[in-house]
């Protein structure tokens, strides 16, 4: 569902994060700018500064998985060395 009208601040990061990994344009959609990705960036890149982080656009909200989580067996998450 894209917002009625461009989110701001934390609740902007969040919709951001939430759909970067479908990319700037969809993000920019999804929150509330339509097609305006570059007013959508700037948004995103001030809602940042806003709350004390560097964001240079949607691709600094993905979070990869860590290749241990991906590689290591359940069993062994948590185990102690």
């Amino acid at each position: 569902m894209s917002a009625n009208k461009p989110l701001t601040g934390l609740t902007l990061i969040d919709c951001a994060k939430a759909n970067a990994p479908e990319g700037a344009e969809v993000a920019a959609r999804l929150c509330g700018y339509g097609e305006d990705v570059s007013t959508f960036r700037q948004a995103l890149i001030k809602a940042g500064e806003d709350a004390g982080i560097t964001l240079t656009g949607v691709d600094d909200l993905i979070i990869e998985p860590t290749v241990a989580s991906i590689n290591q067996p359940v069993s062994d998450l948590g185990a102690g060395s």
